[in-house]
C-alpha cells in the first residue's frame, strides 16, 4: 500500500483545534511531516496513517494534563520512535524540558529533524537505551508508548523517575492485566499508588488508558 492508495486521512475538526488550542499549529506541521516521510521512513504503518489524529496524535495528547507544573521540571520519553509521545507533549509544553531517549540512529535522525524543522526549544534527543543512561539522571516525569510491557517498562525505566515524580506509561486495552503483573517490579522500582487514567476520544468512542505511578520520596 502506498502513500497514494491510502484511504484519505481524517482532518481534524473544531473539537481538536480546540483542545490542542495555541499548539494546533505546530501539531499541524509535525503531522504533515508523519504523513510525508511516517511511512516510507519506517516510523507508522500505512494502515495507521488515515487515523493518525485519533490513533496518536489525540492518543499522546491525553497525557497532557498529567504532566507536572513547574519551571525546572523535566520530562523523559522512553522509546520516543516517530515522537510519539514525546514530540506531541513537547509541543503542547514547551515551559517544559523533554529528553527523547531513543536509541536507534535513524529514529534519532528523526527527531532531531523534527527538532530542528519545529524550532522546538525545549527538545533534546538522547541516542541510547533508557537503562544505559548514567544511573544519577532522573526526571520529574517518564512517559512511554509502545515500548513493552509495563513490567519489562518498570525495570528498564523506574529508575529514571526521581523520587516525588511520575511515570505516565499510554497503554491499550490489555492496561489492567499488565498493571497486575508488575506490582512486583513496581514495588521494587519504588513507584506508588499505580492506577489507570481514561480518557475519552475526541474524535470516536475510543479511550486513551495512561498507567500512572509516583515514586516515593
Amino acid at each position: 500500500m502506498t502513500l497514494e492508495t491510502l484511504p484519505p486521512i481524517e482532518q481534524p475538526g473544531q473539537a481538536v483545534t480546540d483542545f490542542f488550542g495555541t499548539s494546533f499549529p505546530l501539531m499541524a506541521r509535525y503531522s504533515q511531516m508523519l504523513i510525508e516521510q511516517g511511512q516510507l521512513r519506517g516510523l507508522l504503518g500505512p494502515r495507521e496513517l488515515p487515523r493518525l489524529w485519533s490513533r496518536h496524535l489525540l492518543n499522546c495528547g491525553a497525557a497532557e494534563k498529567f504532566l507536572p507544573i513547574g519551571k525546572n521540571a523535566t520530562v523523559a520519553d522512553v522509546g520516543s520512535g516517530a515522537g510519539l509521545p514525546g514530540i506531541v507533549l513537547a509541543i503542547m509544553r514547551p515551559d517544559l524540558q523533554f529528553y527523547l531517549i531513543e536509541p536507534l540512529g535513524r529514529r534519532a535522525e528523526w527527531l532531531e529533524e523534527v527538532k530542528a524543522e519545529l524550532d522546538l526549544q525545549n527538545v533534546e534527543v538522547l541516542r541510547s537505551r533508557s537503562q544505559d543512561l548514567p544511573a544519577h539522571q532522573q526526571f520529574s516525569a517518564v512517559t512511554s508508548r509502545a515500548v513493552a510491557n509495563l513490567n519489562k517498562l518498570v525495570r528498564i525505566s523506574g529508575n529514571l523517575v526521581a523520587p516525588g515524580g511520575i511515570m505516565l506509561a499510554i497503554k491499550g486495552e490489555r492496561a489492567p492485566e499488565e498493571l497486575a503483573n508488575a506490582r512486583e517490579a513496581l514495588f521494587q522500582a519504588k513507584l506508588e499508588a499505580a492506577h489507570i487514567e481514561q480518557v475519552p476520544s475526541l474524535i470516536d468512542d475510543s479511550v486513551t488508558r495512561i498507567i500512572m505511578a509516583t515514586k516515593r520520596a
